[in-house]
């Protein structure tokens, strides 16, 4: 199976001195994939032919007149600029023409459009952000949502935890992975009145409940999944990330302060490199924006190409393990029980080839 990625290329700080090369990369290591490039043609053109991926037979342009800068109002990417590279670019994902769209757009705008243009699946009432954050385990903790709902009521809680169950079964290979509620403290009567209806609805449920987890519980691997609000989830992604910098930036003005640093810095030098290669924040671009009828992927504005490559790579392994269908199946499951009878059949976004009439 070739798996169509469509890459929104004018979206980032850098647009397409990033984009571009990335995706011609990634062709490089993955003979089953195809790029759908999505932005100005004057501007893809030239960074092809530095690629010197011109006449890339895997390669498709596709023009889109408009970009999404990353100041817009998400008022000004959803009315005004219909012919975006970012819009084009999730409605090759509608239209079939795409199993997966990467941008490293404007969050709010990219989450809106998606919304707009793909639909939320049945059952689901508000798309969430998921992505991975290392851990001591040496995998990552999927956390959710990351910013996209900054209120919840519990159901939506217990939404997004159905739907990070699903994906990490599939792309993490983990059969009923553990799910965990993020509080101020691990007892059963912490938290606000949210979190703590959330939590009785998470221990009723079908999930693979562990409890309550802390904040320290993301690093140390307590549970696969960890169920916020997007308030909370942001703060925490952004707490994570500028932990990996730090942590980074204090190793190096260590090792270049004196001869005898530099030495120690030699002979620790394997374990340094496994241990950057961990908490690398690169390894872990691309955050999911689930619940959709279509697979989105959000990469980090200010990605570098390495970085950009990370966040394909996370919606070609949700494309190829089919993340959409095994949400729909499961929430159609739920739907089906509920209504005492067969679960019904929702239908996601077409992938290519197949008829986009129903998208």
């Amino acid at each position: 199976m070739t798996i169509k990625i469509a890459i929104d290329c004018m979206g980032g700080d850098h647009g397409v001195s990033v984009t571009v090369p990335a995706a011609i990369s990634f062709l490089k290591s993955h003979d089953d994939a195809e790029m759908v490039l999505v932005g100005l043609p004057e501007a893809i053109e030239p960074q092809l032919r530095k690629c010197h991926a011109l006449d890339h037979p895997r390669v498709t342009v596709v023009a889109a007149t408009e970009v999404v800068t990353m100041d817009d109002p998400v008022e000004v990417a959803l009315r005004k600029k219909k012919d975006s590279s970012m819009r084009v670019a999730v409605t090759q994902v509608k239209e079939g023409n795409a199993h997966a769209c990467i941008s490293a757009g404007n969050t709010g705008a990219l989450m809106a459009v998606s919304r707009y243009v793909l639909k939320t699946l049945e059952g689901i009432e508000r798309p969430a952000i998921a992505t991975t954050i290392p851990n001591q385990q040496g995998w990552g903790t999927t956390v959710l949502d990351l910013g996209a709902n900054a209120d919840c009521e519990p159901e939506h809680l217990l939404q997004f935890a159905r739907m990070a169950e699903a994906m990490v079964a599939v792309v993490d290979h983990k059969d009923h992975p553990t799910v965990g509620l993020l509080n101020i403290g691990e007892e059963v009567i912490k938290g606000n009145e949210v979190v703590k209806r959330a939590g009785e609805l998470l221990r009723a449920s079908e999930l693979n409940f562990y409890g309550n987890v802390e904040g320290n519980d993301i690093f140390k691997g307590t549970t696969d999944i960890v169920v916020c609000d997007g308030f909370v989830g942001n703060v925490a992604l952004k707490s994570t990330e500028g932990l990996a910098k730090m942590i980074g930036n204090m190793i190096k003005e260590e090792f270049t302060r004196s001869w005898f640093t530099r030495l120690l810095a030699g002979i620790a030098m394997p374990v340094l490199k496994r241990l950057a290669g961990r908490l690398d924040p690169a390894r872990y671009n691309g955050a999911s924006l689930l619940g959709l009828k279509g697979l989105v992927i959000k990469s980090h504005g200010s990605a570098d190409a390495h970085s950009f490559e990370w966040a394909i790579k996370r919606g070609y392994d949700a494309a190829r393990n089919g993340v959409i269908a095994r949400i729909s199946q499961a929430f159609a499951s739920k739907a089906g029980a509920a209504a005492g009878g067969p679960a019904s059949q929702e239908t996601a976004a077409p992938g290519p080839g197949q008829d986009a009439h129903a998208a």
